[in-house]
């Protein structure tokens, strides 16, 4: 009898629980994925898990048709759940394979129905990116030299001048800074780290924070990373979105702000100032070159407005 037959016939092979669990374990062990990813995997799943319980089948038994008639429910969505975007079905999708292609490894199953899966082609949306004038606007909103004042700064400096995401920012250590060399290291998603300059008033404002701002707020504590709450402990992701929509709605510039809108600007400005496609995907850390070239995009409008606006002979 083969594994997967084996499988089949074993209660517990058909707990979508169990495999689940197996599965995170999987990548957070092997691939190193965020707490984040494997967060979203496990909801995925979980959500799956409900569908084949509603039809009676087992994870190991679900055919292409089970999958794609999952899916479906979710386009279509019901009373309770509105349909689900494009991007949403893209991220099942790719929870499914990823989870299929598991239990194929583990000899769980001898066929892969994912293999033709497809979701649905997910409209490009250029990112929101602010003006350099609107940048600096925002930048200048950390007022006086209190050590919230003194962290908020740094904050902003060093998210516009390394093009640094969210989960980087928050996560940035001690240890992860040089000031002497003017470099950082950031933990990028999947774990991956990567060497990035710090510019000349991002580091000003860090060293500032380090020195006056950062002990202030530690007090007796002890924490490895850079930015602290006002209880002197890490900031978090929710904590680091407040910050920036408070500075955002004193500049007038809240309903353009995202948690990523800064690492944008830092992208966009940086191409518009001739800075290669190459370096500029190894700064942001993107694994592949198709993700930075969305910023081509942007640097392209923003080359007609100058250009329309500039030349003598020249109208729309």
């Amino acid at each position: 009898m083969t594994q997967a037959a084996i499988a089949a016939e074993s209660p517990a092979a058909g707990a979508v629980e169990q495999l689940t669990l197996d599965f995170l374990a999987y990548l957070e062990l092997e691939r190193g994925l965020s707490r984040n990813t494997l967060a979203a995997y496990r909801c995925d799943l979980l959500q799956f898990g409900d569908y084949l319980h509603r039809h009676e089948l087992a994870p190991v038994h679900a055919a292409h048709a089970d999958l794609a008639a999952f899916l479906t429910e979710l386009a279509r969505g019901d009373d309770t759940h509105p349909p689900a975007s494009a991007a949403t079905l893209g991220r099942k999708v790719a929870c499914l394979r990823s989870f299929y292609r598991h239990l194929r490894r583990e000899g769980l199953i001898e066929h892969d129905p994912t293999a033709e899966l497809r979701g649905p082609r997910k409209p490009q949306r250029l990112p929101r990116v602010l003006s350099r004038e609107e940048v600096a606007e925002l930048l200048a909103q950390p007022r006086g030299g209190d050590a919230l004042a003194l962290r908020d700064r740094a904050l902003l400096e060093l998210m516009y001048a390394c093009g640094l995401r969210a989960s980087e920012t928050v996560g940035l250590e001690l240890a992860d800074v040089d000031l002497e060399e003017g470099l950082l290291r950031a933990r990028g998603k999947g774990s991956k780290e990567r060497l990035v300059p710090i510019g000349r008033h991002a580091l000003a404002a860090l060293r500032a924070y380090l020195r006056a701002g950062r002990p202030e707020l530690l007090g007796a504590k002890v924490q490895r990373r850079v930015f602290l709450n006002h209880r002197g402990g890490a900031l978090s992701r929710q904590g680091l979105y407040k910050v920036i929509q408070g500075h955002a709605r004193t500049a007038g510039l809240d309903a353009r702000m995202s948690r990523h809108t800064l690492r944008h600007a830092c992208a966009t400005h940086l191409l518009a100032g001739g800075c290669d496609l190459r370096s500029l995907q190894e700064m942001l850390g993107h694994a592949d070159l198709a993700t930075t070239q969305v910023y081509t995009h942007l640097s392209a409008d923003r080359l007609k407005d100058a250009y329309f606006g500039a030349h003598p002979r020249a109208t729309r």
